[in-house]
């Protein structure tokens, strides 16, 4: 998919949070700047959560849960080891009933479940500053 501005990331993020199935894992890969916050604000939004998203650079993990379904909220580019993602108990989360989004998630990429969604945001500055292309594949 192609996006032209911050706005239409924002409303395929929203889309994919109306369609989120209990227990689905989304992981966003992208450079810095690309527009992996604004994508999950959209998805905070489709599954009803009013709550400012931020990205959870310090806390690995970001809860929201006034939603329809609870949002776990990764970023794990800080981290260290696969280990630091056993101590916050990443296996609740990840087979629970809640939503996983994880950014920087082809860095955990040895615990990632058997089947999730990667979504990969790219920019490309010959078709203009904000043009992203954003790719949904099935693993």
């Amino acid at each position: 998919m192609d996006s032209r501005s911050e706005k239409e990331t924002r409303e395929l993020g929203r889309k994919m949070g109306l369609e989120a199935l209990p227990g689905q894992i989304f992981t966003l890969v992208g450079d810095l700047g690309v527009g992996k916050t604004v994508f999950t604000q959209g998805l905070a939004e489709g599954l009803g959560i009013s709550e400012p998203v931020s990205s959870p650079t310090f806390t690995i993990v970001q809860i929201y849960e006034e939603g329809r379904l609870p949002l776990y909220h990764f970023d794990v580019y800080r981290i260290g080891d696969v280990e630091e993602m056993d101590e916050i108990g990443y296996e609740d989360y990840f087979y629970g009933e809640g939503i996983c989004l994880i950014e920087w998630a082809n860095l955990i990429e040895e615990i990632l479940p058997e089947h999730y969604t990667e979504i990969r945001i790219e920019k490309d500055l010959e078709k203009g500053f904000d043009y992203r292309r954003i790719t949904v594949t099935e693993r």
